[in-house]
């Protein structure tokens, strides 16, 4: 896929492994591999085999591209909820998805100002939630779609990963943006990858040293570190 940026659109390019995905999104390497690969699982009469939620490209290794991370993102919200049916949710997805006529729904702004009640609609209704469950999920959905940024043509362009235990309490100030180091975590607006910030700062050198050799604020490094502390 060819655009704006010239050549092959950089969120399209399978970039991140399952255990990347895992470690930037902290969402287990099971449930990301379950949602884009698919699992064979036991049944009565042997085994079947659980279909992709999430579809990505057919290659060797697989891998995830910027896009998929943001479909996997918005799905986190979903999985929150408790006794959760992924066949249910792959009909209310396909719902969507023939609403909208466009690949990628889940990573599309316009999900954001139409979808979320179309699915919290025929979520409900197919797991016969109760007006408080609906409104639960919706919230959910709304605090993980908040974490995109699109470009001019609403699709997603940069995401805010969670840094913090309480989803209410988590600044943007580390993103994951296809254009830039390659999509590495960085802190947001700059280059600097924070896994580099993190070994330095195991190494010995300290917060200000840091903040000094970046020229970035001691508080923007803080919470680099802490996001690669927690996702490690």
């Amino acid at each position: 896929m060819t655009n704006l940026y010239g050549g092959t659109d950089p969120r399209d390019i399978p970039t991140y492994s399952v255990g990347d995905a895992a470690r930037y999104l902290r969402i287990p390497a099971v449930t990301i591999r379950s949602w884009t690969v698919g699992r064979h699982y036991p049944t009565r009469n042997g085994s079947s085999f659980f279909q992709p939620l999430i579809a990505i490209k057919d290659i060797q290794p697989r891998l995830l591209s910027f896009t998929n991370l943001v479909e996997v993102h918005v799905l986190r919200a979903i999985r929150k909820q408790h006794k959760i049916q992924l066949d249910q949710v792959r009909i209310a997805l396909d719902f969507i998805d023939e609403q909208f006529q466009v690949p990628h729904p889940l990573a599309r702004e316009r999900f954001r100002t139409d979808g979320v009640d179309l699915f919290v609609e025929r979520y409900g209704s197919l797991v016969n939630a109760s007006k408080y469950g609906q409104t639960d999920l919706k919230d959910a959905l709304n605090a993980h779609l908040e974490r995109i940024e699109p470009d001019d043509t609403g699709l997603a362009i940069k995401l805010y990963p969670f840094t913090r235990s309480h989803e209410e309490d988590n600044p943007r100030i580390v993103a994951i943006d296809p254009r830039i180091a390659f999509g590495r975590i960085v802190i947001d607006g700059t280059g600097i990858a924070t896994d580099v910030l993190a070994e330095r700062y195991e190494a010995g050198d300290s917060i200000d040293e840091l903040a000094y050799d970046y020229q970035v604020d001691r508080l923007a490094i803080e919470e680099a570190i802490r996001y690669e502390m927690l996702a490690a």
